[in-house]
């Protein structure tokens, strides 16, 4: 047997056998140890030689050993070597197929090598051989790892269903153990044996078969192709199953969730929206509703016609205007829809550029001629729409989709019952729906409709589902009401002698008076003769289901609702019934007590004050209050209906179907009162939102309607160079951070300062160390403008003391030519104050920290400011849909977040669209980028669809026109369709100077806000400012492309010129000969060829004192002013006054005089002094006597006859509009209230956190606030007890007991109040600031240390467990809350991966938390603290060596 085997090929075993690290194939004693001899350049490929010429040698019948081996083979392997090398580096020098697919080239089909198996597998147990399916294995091959080849391994792996060749170059080949292997190999054959997989017999006689054995063998199992029609079906079926999986081709949508397509708009929706040619907006605001481009062009005309009255009758009642321009103006709100509906013209396109169509001009006698001779006229323009009313436009537009959609529905419905109704005479149709004005009138037609004919409707549906195939269940029973109308009952109700909507008729008194008749029998007399069994049993339930039924039938009367609606909206007032509930928790310090007790509120006086109704609804919504619709001359109104349907005789039998009569008008009107009720209250919720949406809009247009900071004497759009500077919240140790910006947009130095204060000689105060830094910095970079904000009134202090510095070293800004004196000029440095809103929301986001990752936040927050100050409008565009979170309103909370989004959108879309977009900056910088989304035409996916074009064409853009038109010789593709490119092209720009050595393609007009088609008149007036004739024109043309007379006018600098032409006469003769409106347009182009994108918002806003104060101690009007009692913190004490912390930060000061009475005498007569009555920090309470808010100072008052006078919020209403009685009684019972389980009087007191709550409501109310929040409310354990409950987190609430020591009597408030035995407190205002508001801010120092964990204590041990057994020779420990005990927090901690988990746990207490009876000040005192005592103790108490690190 030695014979058979290769002996060097069996050394070694599976274990010490060695691999290429290139190549992965196995290096054997023979390659090994020529490996160790220095032969560095043998490769997988030498070995396949080698192997090759082994087998030969094999086949042969002897071995010779590697020792052996004679000169000459050992030279032709080196031949072979050196022929084979080179082969491979012609083979390295052109890329394979995997690297062309990787950079997306597809490799020639003629070029690829077919069969070939990748040469860069994953570490296989030896080589393959490269051996065709069909070849049989020898018992040479009988030790060889390659079982089947190449094509084997790939006809297994699609024996078990794996894909075929298009994955093989992406997943490697799985390794098996050899066990492994042969089972999926046996399992290979048994299910799907292949032919080639057999050896032949007639190729077994090398094998040392005798050919008797081999006889015996073929009668034993034949030739083996008995069974080879059935191979040869089941591998024709695995071939095409193979080549359908081959030609499947994955989408996004295979490879990704729905919602991840969704976030990235790469869904097929968003794929649509993309490429269809409309504008972005536009296809999303009407994707509910049909398309109009399939409308004829009458109907396109008459639609037009019918929307136009419609919109005009709701926008023009609201305008101020001469009625004589009621028809002019309906014909510009036509011309509008037409734009936006034909056209695709989006508002701020109609505005920029249709301008003419928005204004009514007309000739008007300039002052009067004798007899009419020499008559002269002037022309009087009139402004009819603006930027707010083409977006008003546009919302009308969709609710009028809206209405004609159900109009046609409704109409439609109508028809599909007159074909199964016999003798259909229903003139309610016919009447009202040509009337309808608003939605509301459609919705009362169709509840009449599914009402009336209710059973018809339903067999229409049924045959409709069924003749299409989707419905086969039998037909739908009757509803109730159809019931009623085909049984006896109904003869009832037809005996009330008058319909439903004869009865509206009368109420509305439209035409003839219809007359009530009356039958000759009683109501019950005649209910008596119409019972039927089994629905009517009695005359009762006869006269019961008549009379519901005619009621139903008034309830659901369109007409009578449209009656009712209009009666509503002319006499209707609003009335306020606070519920059980919202007495109590509505006290007078709550922001719901100004309409507690409103009534008679008017919808006039309502949409004055849109946000009071919105917060009644939101008050509502809580459970506090009712808000009541009420009919203010509700008797009048039902005696009309009453007259409206009683009968005129006179006999007891008129009398009782009177008496009926009148009662069904009284349900039907209680019914008709809630549904109208319902929709007058969403009508006027949605229209005192969209009045509150558009405060927030006009205050967003104000902070975008500015352009950058101008420094003194530059032209108004320079771009500042900008030094700002933070001290964040002002705490003491804060440092100063700082960044300087360039005008370029980039931040050259950031940094940071400790102390910028001047010192004072006088008084032996030493300067900052960091004031001369300060002047160096300034000197060195000479910025224009100093930029300062912060997060407290600290920040106020920071402004001040840089003022001095720059008064004190004379720091100096850019030096400028006074226009005057022609004199160079140079003014002290300005510092401003800025606004930070935007600062603020970005300092901490991921896309700063992606634009600034080795910045700390607060050198963020000043790169933030540097920004607006250079562009207040790419800072506002960059926050995206985050741009909600900015407080325009204080009462933009009250209004839906998309409603909110879109009109602070459409203020967005207006300025950007008149600023300009330049479109190569947008390409190249992503700072810049977000505007594009907001020209128009475009949107998200528009503007990112038209950025990666414009990359993959080069990246630059070199004129408007390529962007439609693209440019084959360029290889530039088109980028938008004609439709985006009319909308978007006059808002995106090219500079001049950028493009000017460009070529004849480059457009000096591509850099202004003229629009492409008006072109042809620029050059025009460019000509003629240039006096050039039609002969001078042509040359300069045909020399320096179309726009060379625009060239030559801005070259020659003559752009003055065009101020001489008279372009009223050019406006007349387009209007003409063109019929084109272009008046407006021709002053943009004069404008433009002037000065090219002339910067056109207003100055930089600088903050007013009113939005310094809001900004830096988040009071307002409403929460801070003159006469509330606060909360402050002594400061200093002085012998004639002290100083004090207000929980704002502003500065309270206290006069002498202003003390309580005793003490100023005390003080006066020198017995004590301020200092022995006040401690510093000592929390007191004083009523504010004056208020500076420029200063951020305010005057406070402790007198006692001040202090008892409560504060009251003035509040807007009229003498009849409050409820002055029930308020009295509540404040009585308030007084009287008697706790249920106690029976003792409930505890009332004046203090703004007192609530008269149990623990249950303390929790409940608690619920929605913020974490830290807390209340006062009396305590179950007594009169000398108080609770104050305190929320720690969500769902974890403290209780803390508060014992009263020293009372005057039962119901007033402890001198001393102390808390556990340890703390106590004079009043109820140190205690909340000293004790709840400390241990809070411990909570949140706990919740931001780096050891806290989110989760529960579970969770949190996992985290170690998981920390411990990655990392074993480690300990680790967390932070946790503790769920089950408020007020304290678990320390979980694991000493390495083998020992147990403990846990011990931390108490939050005033200024301190507490370990192991241990107080540390600070978490890192106490993870310092816990360290020790794990060492010293252990976790159990015990000692212990394993110690946490870090």
């Amino acid at each position: 047997m030695g014979d058979y085997f290769d002996v060097a090929a069996a050394v070694g075993s599976d274990e010490d056998e060695e691999f290429d690290e290139e190549t992965g194939e196995p290096i054997n004693g023979v390659r090994k140890a020529r490996t160790q001899n220095g032969d560095l350049n043998d490769s997988s490929e030498e070995e396949e030689e080698d192997d090759e010429e082994e087998a030969r040698r094999i086949r042969e019948g002897f071995i010779v050993d590697e020792d052996e081996e004679d000169e000459e083979a050992k030279q032709r392997r080196r031949e072979k070597r050196k022929r084979r090398r080179e082969e491979k580096g012609e083979e390295e020098e052109q890329l394979d197929q995997d690297d062309l697919e990787l950079i997306g080239i597809k490799a020639p089909e003629d070029e690829r090598v077919q069969g070939e198996p990748n040469k860069f597998k994953r570490l296989k147990r030896g080589h393959r051989e490269e051996r065709a399916a069909s070849e049989t294995r020898g018992v040479e091959d009988i030790f060889s790892d390659d079982e089947e080849g190449a094509d084997g391994a790939a006809a297994r792996s699609r024996t078990f269903g794996y894909p075929g060749d298009d994955l093989d170059d992406f997943i490697e080949d799985d390794e098996f153990p050899d066990e492994e292997r042969g089972m999926l190999d046996e399992d290979a054959g048994i299910r799907a044996p292949k032919r080639a997989g057999y050896a032949e017999l007639q190729n077994l006689k090398d094998s040392g078969l005798s050919e008797a054995a081999m006889e015996d063998m073929r009668v034993a199992f034949g030739d083996g192709d008995e069974f080879g029609w059935a191979l040869d079906q089941e591998r024709k079926f695995n071939e095409d199953a193979m080549d359908a999986d081959n030609e499947k081709t994955y989408e996004l949508k295979d490879v990704f969730e729905p919602s991840q397509l969704a976030e990235k708009m790469l869904t097929d929706a968003d794929n649509v929206i993309r490429s269809t040619d409309v504008p972005e907006r536009f296809q999303e605001l009407r994707k509910p509703y049909r398309d109009l481009s399939e409308l004829s062009e009458d109907e396109r005309e008459a639609r037009e016609m019918e929307e136009a009255t419609w919109i005009t009758s709701i926008i023009w009642p609201r305008r101020r205007m001469d009625p004589r321009l009621k028809e002019p103006f309906e014909k510009a709100v036509k011309q509008v829809l037409h734009f936006m509906n034909v056209d695709n013209y989006e508002p701020p396109f109609i505005f920029q550029n249709r301008k003419d169509y928005l204004i009514h001009s007309e000739q008007v006698p300039e002052s009067p001629g004798p007899n009419g001779d020499g008559q002269r006229y002037k022309t009087q323009a009139e402004k009819l729409l603006g930027q707010e009313d083409l977006w008003t436009i546009l919302d009308q537009d969709l609710k009028f989709r809206a209405f004609e959609e159900k109009r046609s529905a409704i109409q439609d419905g109508v028809e599909a019952v007159k074909k199964i109704v016999v003798d259909f005479s229903d003139t309610v149709f016919d009447d009202l729906v040509p009337d309808a004005a608003i939605i509301d009138d459609l919705q009362d037609l169709q509840d009449y409709l599914n009402f009336q004919y209710s059973q018809q409707l339903k067999d229409i549906s049924i045959e409709q589902a069924e003749a299409n195939g989707t419905q086969k269940r039998a037909r739908s029973t009757r509803g109730i009401w159809d019931k009623v109308r085909s049984g006896s009952a109904y003869h009832l109700v037809r005996a009330f002698g008058i319909s439903a909507d004869a009865v509206a008729r009368n109420a509305q008194r439209v035409g003839n008076h219809t007359f009530t008749d009356d039958t000759d029998q009683c109501p019950d007399d005649l209910a008596d003769t119409l019972v039927q069994a089994p629905e009517f049993n009695t005359g009762d339930d006869v006269q019961a289901a008549a009379k519901a039924m005619f009621v139903e039938e008034l309830v659901m009367s369109p007409r009578m609702r449209r009656h009712l609606r209009k009666v509503y909206y002319a006499q209707l007032v609003f009335d306020v019934h606070r519920t059980e509930k919202g007495a109590k928790v509505i006290d007078e310090e709550h922001p719901y007590y100004e309409f507690k007790y409103l009534r008679n509120q008017e919808i006039k006086v309502i949409f004055d004050r849109p946000e009071l109704f919105l917060k009644m609804l939101a008050a509502e919504h809580e459970g506090l209050i009712e808000v009541v619709v009420r009919l203010q001359k509700e008797k009048k109104v039902k005696d009309e209906l009453y007259r409206a349907i009683e009968s005129d005789n006179f006999s007891e039998v008129a009398d009782a179907w009177n008496r009926l009569r009148r009662q069904c008008i009284d349900t039907a009107l209680t019914k008709l009162h809630k549904v109208i009720a319902r929709g007058v209250k969403d009508t006027v919720k949605n229209e005192c939102e969209n009045r509150v949406a558009a405060d927030c809009r006009k205050a967003y247009q104000e902070r975008l309607d500015q352009s950058p900071y101008r420094p003194t004497g530059m032209v108004l759009g320079t771009i500042p160079r900008v030094l700002a500077i933070t001290n964040g919240a002002g705490n003491k140790g804060d440092a100063i951070c700082w960044a300087y910006m360039e005008e370029t947009g980039r931040v050259q130095e950031n940094g940071k300062f400790s102390d910028l204060r001047l010192g004072n000689q006088e008084k032996f105060l030493p300067e900052g160390q960091d004031v001369a830094g300060f002047v160096e910095l300034v000197e060195r970079r000479k910025p224009d403008v100093v930029a300062v904000s912060g997060f407290s009134v600290e920040a106020r202090n920071l402004y001040k003391d840089l003022q001095a510095i720059i008064k004190e070293k004379e720091l100096r800004g850019a030096t400028y030519e006074d226009r005057e004196t022609d004199r160079e000029m140079q003014d002290d440095l300005e510092v401003i104050i800025v606004q930070d809103e935007v600062a603020r929301l970005y300092h901490t986001t991921e896309r700063a920290e992606k634009e600034f990752p080795t910045m700390p936040p607060m050198t963020r927050y000043c790169v933030a400011l540097a920004r607006y100050m250079q562009d207040p409008l790419r800072e506002y565009a960059a926050l995206g849909e985050g741009i909600t979170a900015v407080s325009f309103d204080p009462n933009q909370g009250l209004i839906p977040k998309d409603k909110l989004l879109r009109a602070l959108n459409t203020a967005m879309q207006d300025m950007v669209n008149l600023v300009g977009v330049d479109i190569n900056a947008a390409v190249a910088d992503e700072y810049t980028a977000p505007l594009l989304q907001h020209v128009c035409g475009l949107g998200p996916r528009k503007a990112k669809h038209l950025v990666n074009i414009i990359r993959r064409n080069g990246g630059d853009v070199i004129s408007r026109e390529e962007l439609i038109t693209g440019d084959e010789d360029r290889q530039i593709q088109q980028a938008v369709g004609p439709t985006i490119y009319v909308n978007c092209s006059s808002s995106i720009y090219i500079r001049w100077t950028d493009v000017e050595g460009e070529g004849p393609e480059a457009d000096p007009l591509d850099g202004t806000r003229i629009h492409p088609e008006d072109y042809d008149l620029a050059r025009k007036i460019a000509a003629d400012a240039l006096e050039l004739d039609e002969e001078d024109v042509k040359a300069e043309v045909d020399e320096n492309g179309a726009s060379a007379v625009v060239k030559r006018l801005f070259k020659d600098e003559q752009q003055d010129r065009v101020n001489d032409l008279v372009l009223e006469e050019y406006a007349e003769q387009l209007e003409m000969q063109m019929h084109q409106r272009k008046r407006a347009t021709l002053e943009t182009i004069r404008a433009e060829l002037q000065q090219s994108y002339e910067e056109l918002r207003h100055n930089f806003n600088y903050l007013s004192s009113e939005q310094i104060f809001i900004m830096l101690t988040g009071e307002t009007r409403d929460t801070l002013q003159e006469g509330m009692i606060v909360s402050a913190s002594v400061k200093r004490t002085f012998g004639d006054h002290i100083e004090t912390r207000l929980d704002c930060g502003m500065l309270g000061t206290v006069a002498d005089s202003e003390f309580p009475e005793e003490i100023f005498q005390a003080v006066q007569d020198g017995s004590r002094e301020p200092r022995q009555i006040w401690a510093t920090h000592q929390v007191i309470r004083g009523k504010v006597k004056f208020l500076n808010k420029k200063t951020l100072e305010a005057e406070l008052t402790l007198r006692e006859v001040e202090m008892r006078r409560p504060f009251r919020r003035q509040l807007d209403h009229g003498l009849d509009e409050w409820d002055e009685e029930l308020e009295a009684r509540d404040r009585k019972d308030a007084r009287k209230v008697v706790d249920k389980e106690t029976g003792r009087a409930q505890r009332v007191i004046k203090h703004p956190d007192f609530r008269p709550f149990n623990t249950a409501q303390a929790i409940e109310f608690l619920g929605g606030m913020s974490r830290g929040s807390c209340v006062i409310r009396p305590s179950s354990m007594g009169p000398d007890h108080l609770a104050v409950t305190w929320k720690v987190f969500d769902g974890v609430f403290k209780h803390i007991d508060v014992l009263e020591l020293d009372k005057e009597n039962e119901f007033s408030v402890g001198r001393v109040l102390r808390i556990g035995g340890k703390w106590s407190y004079s009043d109820l205002d140190e205690l909340i600031a000293e004790h709840v508001r400390t241990m809070a801010k411990k909570v949140e120092e706990m919740m931001g240390d780096e050891r806290y964990q989110k989760g529960s204590r579970t969770q949190t041990e996992q985290w170690l467990t998981t920390y411990t057994e990655a990392n074993p020779r480690r300990s680790m420990y967390a932070f946790c809350l503790d769920h089950k005990y408020p007020g304290y927090f678990l320390l979980c901690f694991k000493a390495g991966q083998n020992a147990p988990l403990a846990s011990w746990p931390v108490k939050v207490i005033p200024n301190a938390f507490e370990l192991k009876g241990n107080k540390y000040p600070d978490m890192r005192a106490l993870k310092n603290g816990f360290k020790l005592l794990f060492a010293n103790q252990g976790p159990g108490g015990a000692g212990a060596n394993g110690v946490p690190r870090r």
